[in-house]
């Protein structure tokens, strides 16, 4: 079960990654043209600020655990990732962009089962 919370965390860490990063240097049209169409309309500030988020997610998500300092901090990093993308599905759902709901459902989904797992199927 170790080797397969391992993986998502690192899958999920990539794909935060990703994203995090393209939201902290490029410009909201250039996301959108991208893909990236749930900061459309959005400051500046608040695309930044959600692209600062998702790094540091992955950061805690991998870091605590690896280094084996307040490994709880993998846990939180997992549920606070499951948030993020409850509003993401949301504004997605609304511009019935539905293959980008399912990406962030499933997003969701492997965060939890993180969590989870972090929490009560290893120690």
């Amino acid at each position: 079960m170790n080797t397969i919370l391992w993986v998502l965390q690192l899958s999920v860490a990539i794909v935060f990654l990703y994203s995090g990063t393209q939201k902290s240097i490029y410009s909201e049209q250039k996301l959108v043209a991208s893909g990236q169409t749930g900061v459309e309309g959005l400051p500046i500030g608040v695309i930044r600020f959600i692209g600062i988020s998702e790094i540091l997610g992955t950061i805690a998500i991998i870091l605590p655990l690896l280094l084996h300092i307040l490994p709880v901090l993998t846990t939180i990093a997992a549920i606070c990732l499951a948030v993020i993308m409850i509003p993401a599905a949301v504004i997605h759902y609304k511009r019935r962009e539905f293959k980008n709901v399912l990406t962030n459902c499933i997003l969701f989904l492997i965060c939890v089962f993180i969590a989870y797992g972090r929490t009560y199927l290893t120690n």
